[in-house]
């Protein structure tokens, strides 16, 4: 029986105490982890509303607007705010506060796509729809929308991306390979792998990368949008591959491509290509890391590509100060 649901219905709030086991060396959250968070909650909104296994088919950049501490109490607030067939638009807030100070404050905010799946993985329908209840709604409901038909373009290729196996680090000077084998309790439901721990996995091989570079502490500022070209099942081999794009005055920018392995036949899969800004930082705030230059045809075609994403980092950051200001004054 189809059934629709206003968006408020399919609110989900998640509250997470952050404990020494879930910081970096700084003593603050490990981005990894708030990735993790993240597509947790977004996983169990989608779930419920699906009623059965949903996987994460491609998520929105992620910025990080500022430190979250041991001891902090974090509130992620997931919603459903569009349903396709057999896709479901979910947006999730996350706010910090510490129990001592009355200092709630918005620590990033992301929206995810999920997809609905059988016991086999593959898409199935959702069986229900979102109807504004509104003028709120509405908008969510529009933006999100929006948001469905622009990355349906970005990702028309799937197919040929998952594909796509051969370039990973060769030519960089400063590159990284990790290779991890999926267990079942990297699963929520089935065999599917769990992105929140592919998350978490994509953080540390970028994290580990930028700390062999500048030797100094660094902390993930943001994520750049990224999209599931094919799944990761239990037994496979998953490999990281990270290189070093960019750098700037404190910034270095890592991506790392996601390959899946089938162990008995070798056959590999291009998973997901994320690309992940790591800041150097101090107690008084960004500090200087040591600078770089491209030097071989690889790097320096990488280095541009990532000189264009910064620049539409800078953008957003822009627009969301002005936001900030805006609705200040």
């Amino acid at each position: 029986m189809h059934t629709t649901l206003p968006i408020r219905d399919t609110q989900l709030e998640v509250v997470q105490l952050v404990l020494p086991a879930h910081a970096n060396v700084r003593g603050t959250l490990y981005g990894g982890r708030m990735m993790d968070w993240i597509t947790t909650a977004a996983t169990m909104a989608a779930m419920r509303l699906a009623r059965g296994s949903v996987v994460l088919g491609a998520m929105d950049e992620l910025d990080f607007l500022g430190p979250v501490y041991v001891g902090d109490m974090v509130t992620l607030r997931a919603q459903v705010e569009y349903v396709g067939r057999s896709s479901l638009e979910v947006g999730v807030d996350v706010h910090a506060e510490n129990p001592r100070k009355a200092d709630r404050r918005l620590t990033t905010s992301g929206h995810l796509a999920m997809v609905a799946v059988d016991d086999s993985g593959r898409p199935r329908p959702v069986g229900t729809s979102i109807t504004p209840s509104d003028r709120t709604e509405r908008q969510l409901h529009e933006a999100a929308k929006t948001r469905r038909v622009e990355r349906a373009t970005r990702l028309a290729d799937r197919a040929s991306q998952a594909a796509q196996v051969e370039e990973g680090t060769a030519g960089f000077t400063h590159a990284l390979e990790i290779s991890r084998l999926v267990f079942p309790d990297d699963a929520v439901l089935g065999t599917l792998m769990f992105a929140g721990n592919l998350m978490m996995h994509l953080d540390e091989a970028a994290s580990i990368l930028a700390l062999r570079f500048c030797r100094c502490p660094v902390v993930t500022a943001s994520i750049d949008a990224l999209a599931f070209y094919a799944p990761i099942r239990v037994g496979e081999i998953v490999t990281y591959k990270a290189g070093l794009n960019h750098v700037g005055r404190s910034s270095m920018e890592v991506g790392v491509k996601v390959l899946a392995e089938h162990p008995l036949t070798g056959v590999r899969r291009h998973t997901c290509t994320a690309f992940l800004t790591m800041v150097h930082v101090d107690a008084t705030g960004p500090q200087p890391v040591p600078s770089y230059r491209p030097a071989t045809e690889v790097e320096r075609r990488r280095w541009e590509e990532a000189e264009r994403r910064r620049e539409r980092r800078m953008l957003r950051h822009a627009r969301r100060a002005d936001g900030r200001q805006g609705s200040a004054s």
